[in-house]
């Protein structure tokens, strides 16, 4: 007999952006929607996108957005660009104190409950294509005080934070769109600089962590994102101990695709990963959902993954 609760939780882990089957994912539990450029034209057609989605989701969703100020942003339709994070810093703290609550202020009375930011990367590769003015700078200790203080902005205005990109793509010579970047850099390393921001966030609470599509070679000798890495992933539950919810960075990127939608979100889940982001709510995306579903209906290692993992999300959606 099918486990119409199991589907409900598993659409949970899911956060979509907009498409043809978005509302038939909302029906079922979608766990949240992702808006880009694309969705924002005007204040007044967004808001409208925003009310209805509220209106038809089964379950409260996360309304999320990737809104950083400068490169990285989602709301040009509709209001000027704002500093990127590396400029913003280098401002001073109570000019990235300011821009940061802009921006939260604005995303709040746009109805949105979650952002994709800060970058907690700490950008040591000047060649980084990736990351760059998108970090608050090159040394830990600065981006630890960037995070702090853009964290502590968005919770004033209600917006949950999500520090990524775990364990820190800071070293990338590579674009995780186009391909699985490598950090080649021993533990200690790791742990002194690029690891030290997310270790600073979960000793501070953070709500959410973005999980990065690349593959380090301190956490696994074979090639593996570190998004579905146990081992990497491990680390952020066991030496972090953090007990919060992990989600991916977008499953249709490059870094990520090779190992088949489906078997990528069960090793994601089996690693320890919470939620998964996919740019479209497509045919295709749906139908995934539905299979693992499936998947976990017979695999009973899977299904309590996803029954502990389910708490997390809860949990954190009493902030919403």
């Amino acid at each position: 007999m099918y486990d119409y609760f199991m589907e409900e939780i598993i659409f949970q882990k899911f956060i979509l952006g907009t498409g043809e089957y978005l509302d038939d994912a909302l029906n079922k539990g979608l766990g949240g929607v992702i808006f880009f450029t694309r969705d924002i034209q005007s204040e007044h057609q967004f808001k409208e996108l925003i009310e209805n989605i509220n209106n038809r989701s089964k379950i409260k969703p996360f309304l999320s957005i990737d809104q950083e100020g400068g490169r990285v942003e989602r709301t040009e339709n509709i209001s000027k660009r704002r500093l990127s994070p590396k400029f913003a810093y280098t401002k001073g703290i109570d000019f990235l104190r300011n821009q940061s609550e802009e921006i939260a202020k604005q995303l709040s009375e746009l109805g949105i409950n979650l952002n994709f930011s800060p970058c907690a990367d700490v950008n040591t590769n000047s060649n980084n294509p990736i990351i760059g003015e998108r970090s608050f700078a090159d040394n830990p200790d600065d981006v630890i005080k960037g995070i702090q203080v853009v964290s502590e902005a968005y919770r004033k205005y209600g917006i949950i934070p999500c520090v990524k990109h775990f364990p820190g793509h800071g070293d990338a010579d590579k674009d995780s769109h186009l391909t699985l970047p490598v950090i080649d850099l021993p533990i200690e390393k790791m742990e002194s600089i690029h690891i030290r921001p997310f270790k600073y966030a979960v000793e501070h609470g953070i709500e959410m962590i973005m999980a990065a599509h690349l593959h380090c070679t301190c956490f696994d000798k074979n090639t593996i994102p570190s998004s579905l890495s146990k081992n990497a992933i491990g680390y952020l539950r066991n030496n972090l101990n953090y007990n919060g919810v992990i989600i991916s960075d977008d499953m249709v990127m490059k870094g990520v695709q090779d190992y088949g939608a489906l078997e990528a979100c069960i090793m994601a889940i089996n690693a320890g990963v919470d939620m998964f982001i996919f740019r479209d709510a497509d045919e295709s995306t749906y139908n995934l959902i539905l299979e693992l579903a499936k998947a976990a209906e017979n695999n009973n290692e899977l299904k309590s993954k996803i029954i502990k993992s389910n708490k997390r999300i809860q949990r954190l959606k009493t902030k919403i």
